[in-house]
């Protein structure tokens, strides 16, 4: 089928939001037992940890660990957002700068200041949200991010989303209390979906549209490690406890630049695959053969891709045995540990 689909069900009796391109599965948000991110909790400072740059937090949802020790005393009361999801066993990762974010607006209380982002370039459209930032933040210390998905609102749609976060963020703030609480919910991805796939869709609430809409089978085909690639190449991804392994081939093409041709349609499929299957934290590329003089490109295409992907991905470089690594947020969990 052509065009965007959004659709939202359940699986498992848990919340989960597919997000279809042209009959293709292109993300997929589900609901997982354990705290999600961008979650806010007031936390109790334990001891901090030498050597390792930090402390744990006390959170109702069990210990978090804040990389920070600087002026922090133990008992100390701190409010910390969820930044991501934690590998099994291991504590919750916090942060102290708060983001309240909405489908058209961010409030940062930490990051005082009226931004627009930077991919609205029409002065006139600009200049008209500037004026609604600065109507709505006028008396409030906290500063305001508009997203990109303002270009297409209306103007009082986005008045209305930054005075929900503002009241959102105060009553957050506002609390003083010194017992460890949890103030906001991170949300969930039917909300998620609303929130960040912004460009225009048809969307799909039926129960059962998981099954009637391919997405069941779509999720069915991730199991699989290997993936087919334009060109004739296979891309095989392998999570492993240490790191995610990612094997490029280039298939029946014994041509001189079948393995650049293999690398670049990687780069191209890279950051779909590790947003569907929610894989981060140490990622390396064992690459088909290609010239050396084929790397800056091979890097300025993965680049562009990941930044289109939007979650926080580190370029490390290569190795001495010329692979190519990455350092990926965990901000997903692993489709396999949420679907077993």
């Amino acid at each position: 089928m052509k065009g965007r689909q959004i659709i939202l069900d359940h699986i498992d009796g848990r919340e989960a939001a597919a997000l279809m391109v042209d009959g293709k599965l292109e993300d997929f948000l589900i609901d997982a037992n354990k705290p999600r991110p961008g979650t806010i909790y007031r936390a109790t400072a334990l001891k901090p940890m030498k050597g390792q740059g930090g402390l744990f937090l006390s959170t109702p949802d069990g210990n978090a660990f804040f990389r920070q020790i600087k002026g922090i005393a133990p008992g100390d009361a701190l409010t910390v957002q969820v930044t991501g999801y934690a590998d099994e066993g291991k504590a919750l990762p916090v942060t102290t700068k708060l983001l309240f974010k909405s489908r058209y607006a961010i409030v940062t209380p930490d990051a005082p200041g009226l931004n627009i982002s930077r991919r609205i370039r029409d002065d006139d459209l600009r200049d008209e949200l500037m004026l609604i930032a600065k109507d709505e933040m006028q008396g409030h210390e906290m500063g305001l991010i508009l997203r990109s998905s303002c270009a297409d609102a209306e103007g009082e749609d986005i008045a209305e989303d930054i005075r929900t976060m503002l009241a959102l963020a105060e009553i957050a703030l506002g609390d003083d209390s010194k017992t460890p609480e949890t103030l906001t919910e991170g949300d969930g991805p039917h909300v998620l979906a609303w929130r960040d796939w912004v460009e225009p869709a048809e969307v799909v609430t039926e129960a059962g549209s998981f099954e009637s809409h391919g997405v069941l089978d779509a999720l069915d085909a991730l199991q699989d490690p290997a993936v087919r690639l334009s060109g004739g190449g296979t891309l095989y991804v392998e999570p492993t406890r240490a790191l995610v392994a990612v094997d490029v081939n280039t298939g029946a093409d014994s041509s001189f630049a079948a393995g650049t041709k293999a690398n670049f349609a990687c780069a191209k499929e890279l950051p779909r695959q590790l947003r569907l299957r929610g894989l981060g934290g140490q990622i390396v590329l064992d690459l088909a053969p290609m010239p050396k003089k084929d790397r800056r490109g091979f890097e300025a295409s993965l680049r562009a891709q990941l930044k289109a992907d939007g979650i926080d991905t580190v370029l490390a470089g290569w190795t001495p045995l010329g692979n190519y690594e990455l350092q990926r947020k965990r901000a997903r969990l692993p489709l396999s540990q949420v679907l077993a």
